[in-house]
């Protein structure tokens, strides 16, 4: 990850734009951490923004190139030991990656079995990522966050983690507004949130996935108040292609 870009992305998040992505992130990040328990929780990248706020480990920390973080580290080289974190959050972290499928690896390796991964991004099939294409010869002469990143499609990363041995448990798209740097133009199409979500709901401008690392060689015990907190989807179901709703492990 380049850390050059993702202090470049932190300032884009104290944009009007980035404001609007960044408080429709956070409600997500926080359903999806809110019931995930264990003894470790990491966030890498986006140090200053604490998108674990609403997860109850009692450890957690955050690792990243900038400064800010506890542990001063490489996303693609996380200084963990094997099997040591119960929960990962990568805030747009493969997008800025130079090897996003090298960061993935280092997901598996320090999560344990059952242990989940969060993973935010900006969606190509969207009105984002029509303005993400058009500024392709911009992005050569260095464009400014976040299109200079590299948007990762939902079915891309879905593959990519089925090869790690990831099943996706829940997932939302959102940011369905043209991607106007002004609040106020924001504003006046709020109404494309609740249009978007049900007529077009994979076309949303940003995407938050939860997955889960299963090793199936292996039964996990865990404890009862674990299992039933499991039982309930905290994320809702990510949408196929026709609109219609299914778990992440469908196709």
């Amino acid at each position: 990850m380049h850390s050059v870009q993702k202090s470049m992305l932190s300032g884009w998040f104290a944009t009007e734009q980035g404001r609007y992505v960044l408080e429709w992130e956070r409600e997500q990040f926080d359903r999806a951490v809110e019931d995930v328990f264990g003894f470790k929780a990491a966030q890498a990248g986006l140090a200053h923004i604490d998108f674990l706020r609403s997860n109850r480990i009692s450890h957690r920390f955050t690792l990243a190139p900038e400064d800010g973080a506890a542990l001063h580290a490489d996303p693609q080289h996380l200084p963990l030991a094997n099997a040591s974190v119960d929960l990962l959050a990568l805030p747009h972290v493969l997008e800025f990656s130079a090897d996003p499928h090298r960061v993935l690896r280092e997901a598996e390796r320090v999560l344990v079995p059952e242990g989940q991964v969060v993973i935010s991004g900006f969606n190509p099939l969207s009105l984002w990522g029509a303005r993400h294409s058009l500024m392709r010869e911009a992005r050569r002469r260095d464009a400014a966050c976040p299109w200079n990143a590299h948007f990762i499609g939902l079915l891309r990363l879905k593959d990519w983690l089925k090869l790690l041995g990831f099943e996706l448990n829940g997932g939302m798209f959102g940011c369905y507004a043209p991607p106007f740097a002004q609040a106020k133009w924001l504003a006046r199409f709020a109404f494309m949130e609740k249009a978007g979500a049900r007529w077009w709901p994979i076309a949303g401008g940003v995407y938050v996935v939860r997955a889960v690392k299963r090793v199936h060689s292996m039964r996990v015990v865990m404890p009862a108040w674990r299992r039933e907190r499991a039982k309930s989807s905290v994320l809702a179901p990510v949408a196929n292609s026709n609109g219609h709703a299914r778990t992440g492990t469908d196709g």
